[in-house]
């Protein structure tokens, strides 16, 4: 199986404005009225100050122009009213939410990491756990129940193509739900300032037609891709010690080879991914071995360090080279 085509980090539909969902397309339509009665609002108040003083400046006698009945009616009763009535529409549009998953719902784990996404489902054929990083693959058509928490401050998970958003609190789960109806990419977003590289804390969300996610998942429930027999085998068996000669695998896993790491992103599967830290890059053997050498320049502040100072460009090619097999 070949990797992605690179593709700028940003490529993908980030906008509720083009909903991907039922649940999207809902809050589009409740935004829409929100912003319909809101507009009616300011134009009944604008219209009634510019009545007001054209009042006031040719009121009879010189009077001053009585406004008390104009303010009560116009700008007290009117927006009251009407703001009770969007209020209850947006109560009785609410997206679905409910304590118990839908019976029929793929559910899902998400935990949000300084400053990366921590992804895991179950394959129903093995009974596998599946973990992922900065990327959710979901069937077409099919509720997606997600579990949502923080291993360390406050995040917050928001596809706005797809639902609203959900906070992430330390110590408490959360629960969002959404569904996309038909296949496509979209970019979600950590939408809660949560430290140095909050900008560059994204997911991608791709919607697969049922069968190509069945195989999807049956794929990332495997271990770790062997190498191949001959020449390029050995080339990639290079990049495989590199990585665990240099304790790559205090941090991250990979099923079948390094089964230790847990403080980073689970690795199994990582030449598969659409992007690399959480965003940052695009995937690619070369974006690989530049993300490896020089992840600082690309995320300061991340926990991994670059390694440029201390492994030799052909040790970080191995390593990249090896990652870039692992699909």
């Amino acid at each position: 199986m070949s990797g992605p085509a690179p593709a700028a980090a940003s490529a993908y539909s980030q906008s509720a404005l083009e909903p991907g969902g039922p649940i999207a397309e809902l809050l589009l339509g409740v935004s829409g009225v929100l912003i319909a009665g809101a507009s009616l609002i300011f134009l009944g108040v604008m219209l009634l100050l510019a009545l007001a003083l054209r009042r006031r400046s040719s009121s009879n006698n010189g009077r001053p122009f009585d406004a008390r009945w104009w303010i009560g009616g116009g700008g007290l009763l009117f927006p009251g009213v009407l703001l009770v009535l969007l209020f209850l529409y947006s109560e009785s549009h609410r997206p679905p939410w409910r304590p118990v998953p839908p019976a029929d719902a793929l559910i899902v784990g998400i935990t949000g990491h300084l400053w990366w996404w921590e992804v895991r489902l179950t394959d129903p054929a093995s009974g596998a756990e599946v973990v992922t990083a900065n990327e959710l693959r979901i069937p077409v058509g099919r509720p997606i129940y997600l579990g949502l928490a923080s291993a360390d401050v406050l995040h917050s998970f928001w596809v706005p193509s797809l639902a609203g958003k959900m906070d992430m609190v330390p110590g408490r789960m959360q629960h969002l739900q959404l569904q996309a109806d038909r296949p496509g990419t979209w970019r979600g977003q950590c939408a809660e300032f949560c430290g140095t590289q909050h900008a560059r804390m994204a997911l991608h969300v791709v919607a697969q037609p049922p069968e190509d996610f069945a195989n999807w998942l049956a794929g990332q429930a495997r271990p770790a891709v062997p190498l191949p027999e001959g020449e390029p085998g050995a080339a990639l068996a290079r990049g495989r010690d590199a990585f665990l000669a240099h304790r790559c695998n205090a941090c991250h896993t990979v099923r079948g080879v390094a089964e230790e790491g847990r403080l980073g992103p689970d690795l199994t599967h990582v030449g598969s991914r659409l992007a690399l830290g959480a965003g940052a890059l695009a995937n690619g053997p070369a974006a690989l071995a530049d993300w490896v050498a020089h992840t600082q320049q690309h995320k300061p502040g991340a926990h991994m360090p670059s390694s440029a100072q201390r492994l030799d460009a052909a040790t970080v090619r191995d390593i990249a080279a090896w990652l870039a097999h692992l699909q």
